[in-house]
């Protein structure tokens, strides 16, 4: 279908069917739903195939099946967080994000799972457990977004949402072969989500291609009078020109930190990605990224502080928490104020730089993570894991920058391999249409795992 085509009558059914068909086959082993919606969703889809029968168009989303981070918010639906500090939470209003998704025709078929308060990678939380990654069920998805790809990359749905403070969106959609963005800070509403950090956190698109993920963030990004952090910037009708190709493009390749420490494998996956960008016309560009080194240090007092402060009271009641998730959220209670003030000090600084930066380069181009999924048994705290894992996307969540993630390559051991482009802030359209170009002519994108026998 093309970004703007329509569905025949009686198609939004059968894809719904088709999601739930994998959601029985899948959700056993992958453990990604918490609480499927399929009565609304019929109900929505048969509205969707009605509408088509009679001609009508509802939108960008008519009849796409959708699956929902569970902390945001869904009227009558419960919404936990992750957290049993909130099971039982039956929300009165959708968030911002889900009305909008609904009036544009779209399908929300389940609330999917996600690292306990989005605070790590890991997808496990005390309400239903640890989710596992499709590709190889005794390793992670990614996280905290983990339920979300989890459910693109298994076909039960085809689209989903997700949040990202610090890679929540990019590294799931890295670790299960599919596509993921999380916008410029400001641009997506985050009314109605639960936060960890407001100074970093936005809500994102995931899918199995690109084409599907500009589609949704055209429908969920726009200003939120009731949400403090967003930010009144136009989106131009970017859609249109989505497969315009990418000649002339500037694409940075660091020379420093965002490949320290990188797999082999995915250091091969990366270099083959990028000669795909020059064979497409782009100019790849070799530059230092100075500050990006300590960037990751800065953020993680602001992002460690915010929480502490947002979970206070929380902190307090231990046995509502996951040990992990705890033991991490309990070292941000060594920052002090005077520590705060510097991390803002250094983003100040560090977003004069990556100005600089995308004044020389248009695309920042690394690994989205420079191993395979951790083994959720490999005896490492969650603080650790996480840090090693956010070593590429804390920086640009960091200086506010969009990010997208694509599929690139597979690892020795048949693991999906992600691709992280970044741009200036508000340069969604230009990310989404070079990623586009990419998908164009490879087909990383359209691998899916096997699935599991009975």
């Amino acid at each position: 279908m093309s970004v703007s085509g329509r569905k025949a009558p009686g198609a939004a059914m059968r894809a719904l069917e088709a999601c739930l068909a994998a959601e029985g086959r899948w959700n056993g082993h992958v453990n990604a739903v918490v609480t499927s919606m399929a009565q609304i969703a019929r109900l929505e889809a048969a509205a969707a195939d009605r509408a088509a029968s009679e001609g009508r168009w509802l939108g960008l989303l008519h009849g796409m099946t959708i699956a929902i981070k569970d902390n945001i918010d869904t009227a009558g639906v419960e919404t936990t967080a992750g957290s049993l500090h909130f099971k039982g939470r039956v929300p009165t209003r959708d968030a911002p994000v889900i009305e909008r998704l609904r009036r544009a025709g779209a399908v929300v078929v389940s609330k999917v799972t996600m690292h306990e308060l989005a605070f790590g990678i890991r997808s496990f939380n005390p309400v239903i457990g640890q989710a596992r990654n499709p590709y190889d069920l005794a390793r992670v998805p990614g996280g905290s977004s983990g339920g979300s790809g989890i459910a693109v990359a298994t076909g039960m749905a085809a689209g989903a949402l997700g949040t990202d403070t610090g890679g929540s969106v990019r590294i799931p959609a890295a670790m299960t072969g599919i596509s993921g963005l999380r916008p410029t800070h400001g641009r997506v509403p985050n009314t109605g989500s639960f936060p960890v950090s407001a100074q970093h956190d936005t809500i994102g698109p995931m899918a199995a291609s690109v084409a599907d993920c500009a589609r949704i963030f055209a429908v969920i990004a726009g200003f939120d009078a009731e949400d403090p952090v967003s930010v009144e910037e136009p989106l131009p009708n970017f859609l249109p020109s989505l497969g315009d190709g990418i000649r002339g493009v500037r694409i940075g390749i660091p020379t420093n930190h965002y490949l320290e420490g990188v797999a082999a494998d995915i250091y091969r996956a990366y270099e083959a990605a990028l000669q795909v960008f020059e064979r497409l016309g782009a100019e790849l560009v070799h530059l230092p990224v100075e500050g990006a080194e300590t960037a990751h240090a800065h953020a993680t007092v602001m992002i460690y502080s915010d929480a502490c402060a947002l979970h206070a009271e929380r902190m307090a009641e231990a046995e509502k928490w996951g040990q992990m998730t705890l033991e991490r959220l309990r070292t941000g209670l060594q920052f002090t104020g005077t520590d705060y003030a510097r991390a803002m000090r250094a983003r100040e600084s560090w977003r004069r730089t990556l100005r600089r930066i995308f004044g020389a380069i248009d695309i920042l181009a690394s690994p989205t993570a420079l191993a395979d999924p951790p083994l959720i048994d490999d005896g490492q705290s969650l603080l650790k894991t996480t840090t090693a894992y956010t070593q590429t996307t804390y920086a640009g969540a960091f200086g506010g920058l969009p990010g997208l993630s694509i599929p690139c390559g597979v690892s020795s051991r048949g693991l999906p391999i992600g691709l992280q482009l970044e741009a200036a802030p508000w340069q969604e359209p230009l990310l989404l249409r070079v990623g586009h170009a990419f998908q164009a002519v490879t087909d990383w994108h359209r691998r899916r795992p096997e699935p599991p026998r009975a």
